[in-house]
């Protein structure tokens, strides 16, 4: 006989509690959290199933288990979260909620975002309690970070392509990550560098004297680590072509090569396919556009920006390149393969969830 486990009970929202949870969904920035549990009761008094519900909403069974369960005890107020244990707070739920929402949904007037000081003023706190909420909640005002979303119409055949690259190797076949980092500048600090003493940090002057440039073409084996690379004055498509020379001549000859490459126009010109078609065992595979995190030789570029570049002091182009040289073989002495370790469907979801989410931000009114 099959089990039907316990029976759930169903839920009927009256019109003033369905207008209530469809203000609550809406709040995605002030009180996401709320807004999902609002969104679930909305979705159970359909008389939706708790798996049915879980997959709209994006959330475990579980959780939409737990909400039903407290809604049904306490409705609307059964949304909220429990009281935590220890001394009372001597600032109010009320409170706390308009500074963070003021924070997310708000700016002071002629500024672009709250300071601790303009929003203790606003609503009457002292900026250490402002603080400690925004601690709380994680907001940062001060702070911002870009973002963009990839517009390639090729966008999932591409990641499936490149993360199938990592992930699952061809046989017989070597894979490289292949870019250049144009514009490394040799940049001569104004007056002597300090070196580190206890107690006092490596001391630099903030000005400097521009020596040129030069540009790095690297390739890094995706399976042991190590780095081809070679700098050239410019990053024309004759250099890349001229780089490849220098893949060709350290690879070995019996194996296929795989080059993952971003979209960069000078990749794809005439001189770069007449190339690859006197050799045919090569095969390029193109990142997403806007995707060079894709590409894992970006990820030693940084390393190599961080341990090389980003703190020395150079007198001419041939010394930072000469610096640049160095680092490389160190790191061949030494090569630790970058693992990848995320599955292209879950990349793919995560794009999806957060494109979801900025367009819902999008689309939320202002005045909510």
């Amino acid at each position: 006989m099959a089990r039907t486990g316990r029976p759930t009970v169903a839920i009927t929202l009256t019109t003033e509690e369905i207008e209530v949870l469809n203000r609550l969904s809406r709040r995605v920035r002030s009180n996401h959290s709320l807004a999902i549990r609002a969104r679930i009761v909305l979705r159970l008094g359909e008389g939706k199933n708790n798996k049915e519900v879980a997959r709209l909403v994006g959330v475990c069974e579980h959780t939409v288990s737990l909400w039903r369960s407290r809604f049904i005890e306490r409705r609307i107020e059964g949304l909220s979260d429990e009281p935590r244990p220890g001394a009372p707070r001597k600032i109010g739920d009320d409170a706390v909620e308009e500074v963070v929402r003021l924070a997310l949904e708000s700016k002071p007037e002629g500024e672009t975002h709250w300071s601790t000081r303009s929003m203790a003023k606003k609503v009457g706190m002292t900026q250490t309690a402002v603080s400690r909420i925004w601690r709380a909640f994680g907001l940062q005002p001060h702070r911002t970070k870009g973002f963009i979303f990839s517009n390639d119409p090729q966008l999932v055949e591409k990641v499936r392509d490149i993360v199938g690259l990592y992930m699952s190797p061809p046989t017989n076949a070597l894979v490289l990550c292949v870019d250049e980092k144009s514009q490394i500048q040799a940049l001569q600090r104004s007056q002597p560098v300090i070196p580190m003493q206890i107690g006092q940090a490596e001391l630099q002057t903030h000005d400097y004297a521009r020596h040129g440039t030069t540009t790095l073409f690297a390739a890094l084996n995706h399976a042991t680590g190590n780095v081809i690379g070679k700098c050239y004055p410019r990053h024309r498509s004759s250099e890349f072509v001229k780089f490849l020379d220098v893949v060709e001549a350290n690879v070995p000859k019996d194996l296929d090569i795989h080059l993952v490459l971003d979209n960069y126009a000078t990749h794809k010109t005439d001189a770069v396919k007449k190339w690859l078609l006197k050799r045919p065992r090569y095969h390029l595979h193109f990142t997403p556009t806007h995707a060079s995190w894709l590409n894992l030789v970006e990820r030693w570029f940084a390393l190599l920006t961080q341990k090389a570049v980003k703190r020395a002091s150079h007198t001419s182009v041939s010394k930072l390149e000469g610096d640049i040289r160095s680092f490389i073989e160190a790191h061949n002495t030494d090569p630790k393969p970058f693992k990848w370790h995320k599955p292209a469907d879950e990349i793919l979801a995560s794009i999806a969830r957060f494109a979801t989410r900025t367009l819902e931000l999008a689309e939320t009114p202002s005045d909510l």
